[in-house]
């Protein structure tokens, strides 16, 4: 201890200050230290558990995105066939009012044509029956008689019949 003393230390004071440095140090421990270190740790843990849920929410809005392009894809698509389907059926219901419009035309020219065979079956009908009373009535001042007149119509109609069939054949 004499080689303490003579470095300038005292022994029982460095004993007394090493007592009270571990007092100190033990009141620090559980007073200071402990609740310090568990407020750092609580801190640390909330910012470990911020940067999950960051990162979980930068996980989300990538998939909230990738989700929001793949549905925006889809509705391009979407409209697109609708767009192709309202041409078609555009195309369809052009075609059909053409078809309908050809079909009105046939039966406009149809019924045209029937219209124009039935008064022209009058007409020569009519033309037959004058010819014929004109016949008759030839034939009766020329004989100077009154001759049958319906068995005159049906021999004339007969002739005219006979040379139709013969100038159709």
């Amino acid at each position: 201890m004499e080689g303490l003393s003579s470095l300038g230390i005292n022994v029982p004071t460095l004993i007394a200050q090493i007592v009270n440095f571990a007092i100190l140090f033990a009141l620090l421990y559980l007073v200071a230290y402990k609740p310090i270190m568990r407020m750092l740790d609580e801190r640390s843990r909330r910012i470990k558990e911020s940067m999950e849920q960051t990162d979980q929410i930068r996980e989300q809005a990538a998939k909230a995105e990738q989700e929001t392009a793949r549905r925006i894809e889809e509705a391009g698509k979407e409209a697109q066939n609708i767009i192709g389907q309202a041409v078609q059926a555009g195309e369809e219901a052009k075609q059909k009012t053409r078809e309908d419009a050809q079909k009105e035309g046939e039966k406009l020219v149809t019924r045209a044509r029937a219209e124009i065979d039935r008064e022209r079956d009058e007409a020569i009908g009519e033309l037959r029956k004058e010819f014929a009373d004109l016949t008759v009535l030839a034939a009766g001042k020329v004989i100077d008689r009154s001759l049958d007149k319906e068995k005159h119509r049906r021999l004339i109609e007969q002739v005219l019949e006979e040379s139709t069939s013969l100038k159709e054949g």
